[in-house]
């Protein structure tokens, strides 16, 4: 079988982290990449959940949820009717 070399560019902190760690279990990082590369052929997937975060939920927004509802509790709310608009 022949053998091919792949190339990735990843933080130096991280490659020290990760060589570490497969070190710890018995691994060296080229066997952990090829485990990593056999688990994606078998599955046909990557072998751990990727996702994308709710854009909703970011830093400014919940911080603003916040501020809004500790004025609230402060008395600092102001009551409005709610406005209903009509579905086009």
């Amino acid at each position: 079988m022949s053998q091919s070399t792949i190339s990735a560019r990843i933080d130096s902190n991280d490659k020290t982290l990760f060589d570490t760690f497969c070190s710890s279990v018995g691994l060296n990082t080229s066997s952990a990449i090829n485990l990593f590369v056999k688990a994606v052929i078998r599955e046909r997937r990557i072998p751990f959940e990727i996702t994308q975060p709710d854009p909703f939920f970011n830093e400014q927004n919940v911080a603003y949820v916040v501020k809004s509802v500790n004025e609230l509790r402060e008395g600092k709310g102001k009551a409005h009717e709610l406005i209903e608009v009509a579905d086009e």
